[in-house]
Formats: C-alpha cells, sequence, structure tokens
C-alpha cells in the first residue's frame, strides 16, 4: 500500500514528505506519466478531490491512497485574490515568482504596505474507501516587498501572526509548525492511518 500524491510541484511534494515522515509516498509522476488536469472547481476543496480522484482514476491501483492538496493565499485588501488561483495569477504557464510579484503590485497599486491575509490548504483523500477532505489555515499579513529566500510561493511576502519575519526568513522547523499544509497534513496522516489500519485488521478478520 502506498500513498501517492497528486501533485508533481517539487515544493509541495518535499514539504509534504517531510511532514508525513513516511518512506512509502511518491509524487504520481513517479508512477506514472505526467497529465493535464483541469481544476475547474469553485473552492479548495473541490479542486483538491478533482486532482485526487484523476490521479486515482489513472493509476489504476486499488490499493493507492491518493492524497490532493489545494492551496493558496487570500489577501484582504485584494477583496480574497489571489484565493483558488493562487498558482495561477500571473497567468497560466507562470511561475511562483510570477504570481508572487503579481501580489506585490496589486498591493502597491492601491498604494499599500501591508494587508491581512490568510493561507488555506485543503488536502483531499481518494482511495478504495472512499473520499475525504480536510483544511488547514495559516492568518498574518502580506507585505509589498520580497525578504527571504526559504520556501516558495508567496512565501517571502508572508509574515504569520505573532512574527516579524516572512516565511521566506524563518527556519523550516518554524515554518512546520505555523503552516496550513502541516496543520491540514496532520489531519489526513489521522485519517491514512486509520486506512492502514482498517486494511490490515481486515486482512488478519480474512485469516481467521
Amino acid at each position: 500500500m502506498r500513498v501517492v500524491l497528486a501533485t508533481s510541484n517539487k515544493g509541495k511534494v518535499r514539504e509534504i514528505i517531510e511532514l508525513l515522515h513516511d518512506r512509502e509516498v511518491f509524487p504520481y509522476t513517479d508512477l506514472i506519466e505526467g497529465f493535464e488536469i483541469i481544476e475547474d472547481g469553485d473552492t479548495f476543496k473541490a479542486n483538491a478531490l478533482i486532482k485526487a480522484r484523476a490521479v486515482y482514476a489513472a493509476l489504476g491501483d486499488n490499493d493507492a491512497i491518493v492524497i490532493a492538496d489545494d492551496s493558496g493565499i487570500s489577501v484582504d485588501a485584494l477583496e480574497g485574490a489571489p484565493g483558488i488561483y493562487s498558482a495561477r495569477y500571473a497567468g497560466d504557464g507562470a511561475s511562483d515568482r510570477d504570481n508572487l510579484l503579481k501580489m506585490v503590485e496589486a498591493l502597491k497599486e492601491k498604494g499599500l504596505k501591508t494587508s491581512p491575509a490568510h493561507y488555506t490548504a485543503a488536502i483531499a483523500i481518494v482511495s478504495r474507501e472512499g473520499e475525504s477532505c480536510v483544511h488547514g489555515w495559516m492568518y498574518g499579513d502580506v507585505i509589498a516587498q520580497l525578504r527571504g529566500e526559504n520556501g516558495f510561493g508567496y512565501d517571502p511576502s508572508f509574515i504569520p501572526s505573532g512574527f516579524e519575519h516572512t516565511l521566506g526568513e524563518l527556519d523550516n522547523d518554524v515554518k512546520k509548525g505555523l503552516s496550513h499544509r502541516s496543520k491540514a497534513l496532520k489531519l489526513a496522516k489521522i485519517l491514512i492511518d486509520q486506512i492502514k489500519f482498517l486494511r490490515s485488521h481486515a486482512g488478519i478478520d480474512a485469516i481467521k
């Protein structure tokens, strides 16, 4: 039984594997050829489920547990943008830096140096046992500048509540305790462990 990540984003893959502490976690592109998934949902949950379902179906592995993350940042001063469009805020094919710079410029155009904001992470789990989705959030402020080289995405411009440094400046160990994704993954891990437990005991019951 293996846990398959419905993403090829290297930053997400690295972070998820570190947080799950599971040697049997693989990005789906290690197992099958990558393919386009149309994320046309109107919520983080909807898009996470779309990705997880698509990869589970493509794998054709009844034993696989597929998890998919859909996450992004919502900025109060930008009326919640980028939101579910965080990964393509600057257009299709945009890089993380392109998206980040567009957000910074959008703040500057409004004459703002900072704004309250929050990250959302929705993690969908699809297996033969069914579907579920959990969430995690991280609150703070975005600033109209880039500080730090750690992390990815919008991290260099996001200061978590209670801190003075951006996620791009904070050590990874500190980030793990704060991040929206780590909070969602803690809940996802509980569900994954439950699936593994049920399967292992189903095997014992079958032997009996």
